[in-house]
C-alpha cells in the first residue's frame, strides 16, 4: 500500500457544516437579479468550484459582464451567516489527534483566500494545517494544481497525498493529480455521485472518517 504522507481536506461540506448556507445564498442571489433560482441540488452541485465558475454554472443566461453583480449578492447573503458556521461535530477532535501524531495536514478549497483566512480564525483551526490553497490564488477544482502546489510546498510526492472531500470536484482533482481520495457523504454531493469516482472509501459520518483514518494511518506509518 502506498504510504499516506499528506492529508488534504476540502473545507466547505467536509470540515465545516456550510452546505445549506452556501446553497441558499446562491438561490437568493439569483432571485435578487430576477433570475430563476437554481434547485437545491443544482446549487449544492457547484459547491467547491471557484465562486465565479460556480455562479456562471447556475446562471448560464446571465451575461458574463454581470457575473460580478451575482458575486456581490452571494457575498452579501453568505457573509450574513458566515460567522455562525461551525465545524461538523467530531472534526476538531479528528484534526487534533492527527496533528498531535505529526501527520501533515493541508486544505484545498474553492473559497477565496480572504474567506479561508476568516474561517480558519473563526474556527480556531489554523494551527492544524501545514499549508493551504484557495481557488483565487490557484487553478480551481477539478484542476489538480492545488494538490501539486501543496505537495511541492511540503516536499511530498502527490501519489502519497490523500484528498478528503464531499464533492465530485474534490475526487476529480485528486485523480488528476495522481493522489488517493476519500469521499464523505454528509456534505454537498450524494453518495452515488461520489462512488462513481471510485474513492478508497465513501463514508457517511465524521466518526466513520475518524475510524478509517486511524486504521489507514496506523497501517501506512508502521510499514
Amino acid at each position: 500500500m502506498t504510504p499516506t504522507s499528506l492529508i488534504i481536506f476540502d473545507w466547505d461540506g467536509t470540515v465545516v457544516d456550510s452546505t445549506m448556507t452556501i446553497a441558499q445564498a446562491i438561490q437568493r442571489s439569483c432571485e435578487d437579479l430576477a433570475l430563476k433560482a437554481p434547485s437545491l441540488e443544482a446549487s449544492k452541485y457547484v459547491i467547491g468550484l471557484g465562486l465565479q465558475s460556480a455562479l456562471s454554472h447556475v446562471a448560464p443566461e446571465l451575461p458574463k459582464e454581470r457575473i460580478p453583480e451575482l458575486v456581490e449578492r452571494f457575498r452579501h447573503y453568505y457573509l450574513a451567516s458566515d460567522q455562525f458556521l461551525k465545524p461538523f461535530e467530531g472534526v476538531v477532535g479528528l484534526l487534533d489527534w492527527m496533528h498531535k501524531a505529526n501527520h501533515p495536514l493541508a486544505v484545498a478549497t474553492g473559497k477565496s483566500r480572504k474567506g479561508l483566512e476568516r474561517a480558519l480564525d473563526a474556527t480556531a483551526t489554523r494551527f492544524y494545517f501545514a499549508a493551504t490553497r484557495c481557488a483565487d490564488e490557484s487553478d480551481p477544482k477539478p484542476s489538480p494544481t492545488m494538490v501539486y502546489e501543496l505537495c511541492e510546498e511540503l516536499n511530498i510526492d502527490p501519489v502519497e497525498a490523500l484528498v478528503i472531500g464531499d464533492t465530485s470536484h474534490d475526487l476529480e482533482m485528486a485523480a488528476a493529480a495522481g493522489a488517493s481520495a476519500v469521499a464523505v457523504t454528509y456534505g454537498a454531493h450524494p453518495r452515488e455521485h461520489l462512488e462513481a469516482f471510485n474513492p478508497l472509501a465513501c463514508l457517511s459520518s465524521v466518526s466513520e472518517l475518524d475510524l478509517w483514518l486511524r486504521q489507514r494511518l496506523n497501517a501506512s506509518f508502521t510499514q
